[in-house]
């Protein structure tokens, strides 16, 4: 029953990352009716940079968002908060499903963006404080294969689907959401930031399945309540109010000068080299994942496909592009234990560069048949989500808390610059010019994995924060 529990808050968060995929490729096939000269939907037709807002505010809004996302969670509470993003992603749809203006098209982006930017952060710290060791990886990759599955849904809501009747799916997919969240139970670790230790030891009971007395219950109130006060001795106590010496958890006195002496997270980032360190390897990593362009080629996916191959059906191969994005996901969650990060990472970028260059080369000179850009669109797509795409993540996790929400803050603001840029970039240098220069990030991100990026395979979360400062690993 524990195991359902957490599979239940599991499927709740994830849905939210569903509704996220189905978000920013919803453009893809929608843009062309907004558009169009006699469009039924709006006063009046798109202009081309309101049409590249409409691709790129959502990336504004979770940029916005995202600076508020901590303090949330750590106020509200998780479950609150997943109600509070529940909200502006319903808003949204029914802006866009009611509205015939296009100002308040543009806000209902806007709106889905902010929701975007909280939840981005709220699935995997809520999946973590309650999952079990022997799942937590598993659970903790959901929300990526749920965003990408959101990305598949969407395109097939595209191509069989009316504009009607996808604004509708989108709304009850929201209201489902709610639901969901309404139906877990709080985080134990929320609970005890607040003091309310009995809450918290239902909560973990809860989750487990298990009696509120049970010994595996109080051993993980004992272990939480080390991990948020580290400055006291705490012991485990067992149903009978025994104190188990086995399971006394105590701090190492090392440990606890640390703890006392360290500086505010803000100091730490600016005056500790070693922080610095950390935080630029993984920036660069996580710009260059950017800069590859797979956020841009997602959101214009449809376009993209009617360029590069205009004797294939359109839809069918966004559909594809969505299927190989979410087994290129998929891929990477199963390889990365087995190969490492390093590897696939460099490897990922190496097969990303090559297939930028060829479908380039491709268009410029029209060489070849259609359906091999559509492949090399494709391959692409696969190589990008095997690791490129992916492993920059898993380093985000592991950096400082506030290192990583800056970096979300970066990776936000990267993919509302590229996606509002890129109609233009196909404008002014074609799509070809468009690939070359996004192979040129993919060259440098091959650079970056050889002589930046840390193996960490295998290594706890201490060893990987070594790792990333360039400690020697013990």
């Amino acid at each position: 029953m524990g195991y359902l529990r957490q599979y239940q808050v599991t499927l709740a968060c994830s849905l939210g990352n569903f509704i996220i995929g189905i978000i920013f490729v919803w453009p893809s096939y929608t843009l062309k009716l907004y558009t169009s000269a006699n469009t039924t939907l709006l006063d009046e037709p798109l202009s081309d940079m309101q049409s590249a807002l409409v691709g790129s505010l959502p990336s504004l809004g979770a940029m916005v968002s995202t600076m508020f996302a901590g303090v949330m969670l750590n106020t509200l509470g998780r479950q609150k908060v997943g109600l509070c993003v529940a909200m502006p992603f319903l808003l949204s749809w029914l802006l866009i499903d009611l509205s015939s203006s296009a100002t308040l098209l543009l806000l209902g982006r806007f709106l889905s963006g902010l929701a975007c930017g909280v939840c981005f952060v709220l699935a995997p710290v809520f999946i973590s404080e309650i999952a079990d060791q022997s799942i937590r990886g598993s659970l903790a990759a959901a929300p990526t294969a749920f965003y990408c599955f959101g990305v598949l849904m969407s395109f097939v809501m595209g191509w069989t689907l009316s504009f009607k009747y996808i604004i509708w799916t989108n709304i009850f997919i929201c209201v489902l959401y709610a639901a969901l969240i309404l139906s877990v139970k709080e985080s134990p670790v929320f609970l005890l930031m607040k003091n309310n230790e009995e809450e918290a030891r239902k909560s973990i009971a809860y989750y487990k399945g298990m009696s509120v007395d049970s010994k595996p219950v109080l051993a993980e109130l004992s272990r939480l309540k080390q991990q948020l006060m580290p400055a006291f001795e705490l012991m485990t106590v067992t149903a009978d109010g025994k104190i188990d010496e086995a399971e006394k958890e105590k701090l190492n006195p090392h440990q606890a000068d640390v703890n006392t002496e360290k500086m505010p997270p803000f100091k730490m980032l600016l005056f500790s080299a070693t922080s610095r360190r950390a935080f630029t390897v993984v920036a660069i990593t996580i710009s260059f994942q950017v800069m590859m362009g797979m956020v841009a080629v997602q959101v214009y996916a449809e376009e993209i496909f009617q360029r590069a191959a205009p004797s294939l059906s359109s839809d069918m191969c966004s559909v594809l592009f969505a299927l190989v994005l979410l087994s290129g996901c998929l891929s990477c969650a199963f390889f990365s234990d087995k190969f490492g990060r390093k590897p696939l990472i460099i490897g990922s970028s190496v097969g990303v560069t090559l297939c930028l260059l060829s479908m380039a080369f491709l268009m410029q000179t029209n060489i070849g048949p259609a359906w091999v850009i559509a492949v090399l669109i494709l391959v692409f797509c696969f190589s990008f989500m095997f690791g490129a795409g992916s492993v920059p993540y898993v380093l985000l996790a592991e950096v400082q808390n506030l290192a990583s929400m800056l970096l979300l803050e970066l990776v936000w603001l990267l993919n509302f610059g590229l996606v509002g840029v890129f109609p233009f970039m196909i404008k002014f240098l074609g799509i070809h010019g468009s690939f070359y220069f996004f192979a040129v990030f993919g060259v440098l991100d091959v650079l970056a994995g050889i002589f930046l990026v840390p193996e960490t395979k295998g290594l706890s979360r201490e060893q990987i924060q070594e790792a990333l400062q360039g400690r020697r690993k013990t």
